[in-house]
């Protein structure tokens, strides 16, 4: 039986036949009582569905209110409703403040905003000054519902892109304006004529002139395909269609094919339906181009079969899938949550021509682990096919992928991905590695921290000595003090202390910071004596301004011993302060002691140590400081002036008071 295809695709197609903007195209008469129960019915269905033949690709847009109000010419109570003169300003802000369509779609839905052919033109005349805005909202609108937008929109978005020096998007617009039938108007014109006259543009103004010497739309194979589109999407596909574009005697093409078709997206079954009926009607042998466009329009969850059946066909024929085809049909699927037919889509491009860049491996990478199940078969997959194309993993799509983890809450699961990039021969570098362990053990993931560390030794890379003290920060800023200090036992064993000083600091720290500064005094006598490490000065100086502030003034003093052992100036301004303060006269020989390595402190530092005690008004601890020192310290002249200085002022205080 000749074209045996169409009782197939004709039977497949009679339950989207009926377009619920035409709803008595194809049916009898009727009486009025049921015209109008059959209106109702039709009314409910619309409120509910929008678009019967969209129900499958576009996401609803509202709640209680829809975003694009539709119109039926039966029911008056259906008439595009007033906009709220506040709207237009809603409108406005939105599109001003988000960038995001999906930002915007929430802020209209909050407002109750209904997007209507009038509130269109009123947006745009309102952004007339703010190009990028309105075009914003324009391909807003073009994206959520092309319906909205008439002749007169298209104009007056395509004047502010002319008046405000926009050039090249101003000629790409009207270049769609001509494929989609629609004309440059005399205003619109004569308003860009002046600006192109004024900016010098003499190219574009002759380009302009020319557009309308033969006129903006013409006969040209855009506006046949617009009828063919026209015809095929207004009518129940029959012989009689096929015949009314027999009648219009065009010279099919696989352009023409490719017009027709991207007319047609929002009726994938007719599309269908008129691409095989072409060729196997002679009119036109398909070419890549031809079968690109199908597949674009097919590239959706209720006709995956079928766009894969186009796909394979036309790579069996030699065709190529072209760029623009993968990005359209990936954007579908990822919008609608069709992450395994994506992979798919993904090998496929990959095995062909036309591969996806580098960033699509990482965007798929990242919307697999942020799914509710992280399927690491999906992830392994990705993985395989890019590297297989001879694609190496790099640390920014590790990282990229580490983000994803992060703001989903799944920061744990990041040894899975570690794993998988590892069989591809990826291991994570130094600066990967300190943020892993950092992130996982500020989170408190320990056994993850563990795995970790065990996933980086078998993969034959040490762990630095910054990625092991970013292990162990994360434990101090978690408040497991126990588990850094565990953490720190476990570097120096394994890697030894030439490199601990640093993470040595940070566990001082965190120690000091919960006031247990006689528990770090311990650690860093521990691993001083017997494992030889050299703390940083910054180290000891701030252990020792912790320790006397906690009152423990001869561990403060031991550390000074410490200190110059290690050939590092010792830390004694805080003494001063503790012993003119709290301090006696034992308290300031012992700390002139602990300074001592072969004689006793110059005199500089007991000059120091006495004033301290004057300005601290402590006269008699300063006096048995006095007693207790040396004597060629006792017998200095400028000690003794000193005394003496002190002792007339302190007589002179009491004579005054006693007058």
């Amino acid at each position: 039986m000749r074209h045996s295809w169409r009782i197939f695709l004709y039977r497949n197609y009679q339950r989207s036949s009926i377009k619920i903007s035409n709803p008595f195209q194809v049916l009898p008469k009727h009486s009025p009582s049921l015209l109008r129960s059959l209106s109702s019915s039709l009314h409910t269905l619309a409120l509910q569905n929008c678009h019967f033949s969209e129900t499958h690709q576009k996401p609803k847009l509202y709640n209680k209110t829809p975003l694009f109000a539709r119109n039926f010419s039966s029911e008056s109570s259906l008439v595009e409703p007033t906009n709220d003169p506040d709207h237009v300003l809603l409108v406005c802000d939105a599109f001003t403040k988000f960038d995001e369509f999906d930002d915007i779609s929430k802020e209209l839905e909050l407002h109750s905003v209904v997007i209507s052919h009038d509130l269109v033109l009123k947006v745009l005349k309102s952004l007339e000054s703010k190009p990028e805005v309105a075009k914003r909202f324009f391909d807003w609108v073009l994206e959520k519902d092309s319906g909205r937008l008439s002749s007169k929109s298209y104009n007056c978005m395509l004047g502010i892109l002319g008046v405000n020096g926009l050039v090249v998007e101003f000629w790409d617009l009207a270049d769609k304006m001509k494929i989609n039938g629609h004309g440059v108007s005399g205003v619109t014109r004569d308003r860009v004529q002046e600006k192109f006259e004024k900016e010098g543009l003499k190219d574009d103004l002759e380009k302009l002139k020319g557009v309308f010497a033969r006129g903006s739309v013409d006969n040209s194979v855009e506006k046949i395909g617009l009828r063919v589109s026209r015809i095929v999407r207004n009518r129940v596909w029959g012989e009689d269609v096929e015949g009314e574009i027999k009648h219009l005697c065009a010279e099919f093409s696989s352009d023409l094919v490719k017009i027709v078709l991207e007319h047609l997206v929002m009726e994938p079954m007719k599309a269908l339906i008129f691409f095989r009926w072409v060729e196997d009607s002679g009119l036109c042998k398909h070419d890549g181009r031809s079968y690109n466009a199908m597949a674009r329009v097919l590239g959706r969850e209720d006709y995956i079969d079928r766009f894969w059946k186009v796909i394979d066909e036309m790579k069996s024929k030699g065709f190529e899938m072209e760029t623009g085809t993968f990005d359209t049909v990936l954007a579908r699927f990822m919008s609608r949550k069709m992450i395994k037919e994506a992979i798919d889509l993904y090998e496929f491009a990959m095995n062909g021509a036309n591969k996806p860049s580098a960033k699509c491996c990482t965007y798929l990478l990242r919307k697999i682990v942020v799914g509710k199940q992280m399927d690491m078969v999906l992830f392994s997959r990705v993985v395989e096919v890019f590297t297989g194309n001879g694609n190496v993993l790099t640390d920014p799509m590790l990282d990229a992928v580490l983000k994803a983890l992060t703001n989903v809450g799944k920061f744990g699961e990041c040894n899975k991905v570690l794993r998988e990039m590892k069989v591809a021969g990826f291991v994570a570098s130094g600066n990967l590695q300190r943020k892993i362990a950092f992130g996982l053990t500020r989170a408190g993931m320990n056994d993850e921290a563990n795995e970790f560390v065990d996933h980086m030794e078998s993969s034959g890379r040490d762990m630095s000595y910054k990625a092991w003290a970013s292990l162990i920060e994360g434990h101090c800023v978690s408040g497991d003090l126990e588990k850094a200090s565990d953490c720190f036992k476990i570097m120096i064993e394994k890697k030894g202390v030439s490199g601990a000083r640093y993470a040595f600091e940070l566990l001082v720290n965190a120690y000091c910071c919960k006031n247990r500064a006689m528990d770090a005094c311990n650690l860093l006598h521990d691993y001083v004596c017997q494992n030889h490490l050299c703390p940083w000065q910054t180290t000891y100086k701030v252990l020792i301004s912790k320790l006397l502030v906690q009152g423990a003034f001869k561990d403060a003093l031991n550390l000074l011993g410490l200190m110059q052992s290690h050939g590092i100036p010792p830390h004694i301004d805080p003494f001063f302060e503790f012993v003119s303060k709290s301090g006696t006269g034992d308290d300031a020989i012992a700390f002139m002691n602990a300074m001592t390595t072969k004689k006793f402190p110059s005199i500089s530092v007991a000059l120091r140590l006495f004033k301290a005690l004057f300005k601290a008004q402590r006269h008699d601890e300063a006096q048995d400081f006095l007693s207790k020192c040396p004597i060629y310290i006792r017998n200095r002249a400028d000690v003794l002036n000193l005394f003496s200085s002190k002792k007339f002022s302190k007589d002179t205080t009491t004579t005054t008071v006693s007058v």
